[in-house]
């Protein structure tokens, strides 16, 4: 009974990934509006039916595939920010935008995180996505530059609340401006907001 139940859910397991993978591949490569549900269920080897046991249908499985990816996107901006190797807090912090923004040029993180999932979503869910993902970092990274005495005591949560938005409006600039110029002025506004909160040097 035990193994049987397990053989059904390790089939489940199997067939939402399929679906994923198979999503996430036709949507960077032309889109959400440009792939049919039915295109997805075949190149992931399943029936539609199963599409709609497991995700509802083809948004609610986007919204899976982006939720996935900014998993991904933020433990690797993470593992820069947390394990680096920098001076400082601060520093690690300066270092995790110009990570964050490396993630943004990737053409799976542009076309369905910062085109297909705010319009396919709305608003609303895909900032609840991101801050979902990337606030506690974004939070924990603070704390420790405020306990090394490099950024002003000021309440967290709002500080957190502002770069995570300022971060997602650069990410949008960036990923829909053509002028190549536009990734090193955004990143000099970032860090310039950042610096912002920093303790003054002493004279």
């Amino acid at each position: 009974m035990n193994v049987s139940r397990k053989s059904q859910t390790e089939r489940s397991e199997a067939t939402r990934a399929a679906l994923m993978s198979a999503a996430r591949r036709l949507f960077t490569e032309r889109g959400y509006d440009g792939v049919a549900a039915e295109e997805i269920v075949r190149a992931a080897g399943v029936t539609r039916g199963a599409l709609y046991h497991h995700f509802g249908g083809k948004a609610e499985l986007l919204e899976a595939v982006y939720e996935r990816l900014e998993a991904e996107s933020t433990e690797r901006v993470a593992r820069i920010v947390l394990g680096s190797e920098l001076e400082s807090p601060l520093a690690a912090m300066k270092a995790g935008i110009g990570a964050f923004l490396d993630e943004c040029a990737e053409p799976e993180l542009q076309r369905i995180a910062l085109h297909d999932a705010p319009a396919v979503l709305g608003w609303d869910r895909w900032r609840e996505i991101a801050a979902a993902n990337g606030l506690g970092l974004i939070e924990a990274s603070l704390i420790a530059a405020i306990e090394a005495g490099e950024i002003r005591p000021l309440p967290v949560k709002p500080m957190a609340h502002l770069l995570i938005g300022a971060l997602d409006e650069a990410a949008m600039l960036v990923a829909r401006s053509e002028d190549p110029a536009s990734r090193a002025e955004v990143t000099e506004v970032l860090l310039a907001l950042l610096e912002s909160f920093a303790v003054p040097l002493a004279p």
